[in-house]
């Protein structure tokens, strides 16, 4: 995957409204590399502290609603800490409702827009 990749994961990430949820294969998916959820969570683990106040990283999670991240910039603690913030509730496992939080993605217009600009 290219830097030009890692782009329209942070352009696409910002279309994630507060208070919802993507995973990290679904933004994988969208993006058209249906298997590149890993790729996904390299790019937003690369994220500049300037970009991560930009970027909503903490939007993105594991696909069964659950923080996956291990990294210790942006911990799984803080992580859930600024999706509580945003309205998003854990069950006692620490899992997030999916059918509940999940964001259905972006209308087909802003997808095609992203995946047209090049990095």
């Amino acid at each position: 995957m290219s830097r030009g990749f890692f782009d329209k994961v942070y352009r696409l990430v910002c279309l994630v409204p507060p208070g919802k949820v993507a995973t990290y294969g679904q933004i994988a998916t969208l993006l058209g590399h249906a298997r590149a959820a890993r790729t996904v969570g390299w790019a937003l683990h690369s994220l500049s502290d300037e970009q991560a106040r930009v970027v909503p990283w903490q939007r993105v999670i594991g696909v069964g609603g659950r923080i996956t991240t291990s990294c210790q910039t942006h911990s799984a603690q803080l992580q859930r800490e600024f999706l509580e913030e945003e309205g998003i509730e854990f069950d006692h496992r620490g899992d997030i409702d999916m059918a509940r939080f999940r964001w259905e993605g972006p209308d087909f217009a802003e997808l095609g827009e992203l995946l047209q600009v090049e990095a």
